[in-house]
């Protein structure tokens, strides 16, 4: 009931495709042939007019208020920090506190649990640790490459005639 009529499906001239497709290759033929030229970084150039010292701006001083209040706020800043850890290193304390003394009562209600309870959880922290090596590095060893993606954007000017 509520369908659409089916559309007329368009006839394909086979020459017209077929010229499409000889005119993407002849572009991409022109393309593969211009020269590439690279991009400069314009960042890592500094235009002569910015080196001139006329253009510098003076060190302004900060007046004997301004200095004062600055110190003041660096102080009250390192105040709040300094209260801001201890209140963080309080909190850490409680909680191993706690547990210490929830594993104290798990060893008492049963040992067997506080055995589980204290074994280490490998999946928890992947964690694996390499001490030194026995014997010493062997001189003017070249390791091998490995495998690596490489994502460096390459930048270069096509030019596109008409």
């Amino acid at each position: 009931m509520r369908a659409e009529p089916q559309r007329k499906k368009k006839k394909v001239n086979p020459k017209k495709e077929q010229a499409a497709r000889d005119r993407l290759k002849k572009r991409i033929r022109r393309l593969e042939k211009a020269s590439q030229e690279l991009i400069p970084i314009e960042d890592f150039f500094t235009p002569v007019k910015f080196l001139d010292k006329a253009r510098q701006r003076p060190q302004a001083e900060p007046s004997f208020e301004e200095d004062e209040r600055r110190a003041l706020l660096m102080k009250k800043w390192s105040l709040f920090k300094k209260q801001e850890y201890e209140m963080e290193r309080e909190a850490i304390q409680s909680m191993l506190k706690a547990q210490q003394e929830a594993l104290q009562e798990l060893q008492l209600e049963s040992p067997e649990l506080h055995a589980e309870a204290i074994k280490r959880d490998p999946s928890l922290f992947p964690f694996e640790k390499e001490g030194p090596a026995y014997t010493p590095p062997i001189p003017n060893y070249q390791p091998p490459e490995g495998k690596y993606n490489d994502i460096t954007k390459v930048y270069t000017q096509m030019e596109f005639k008409r």
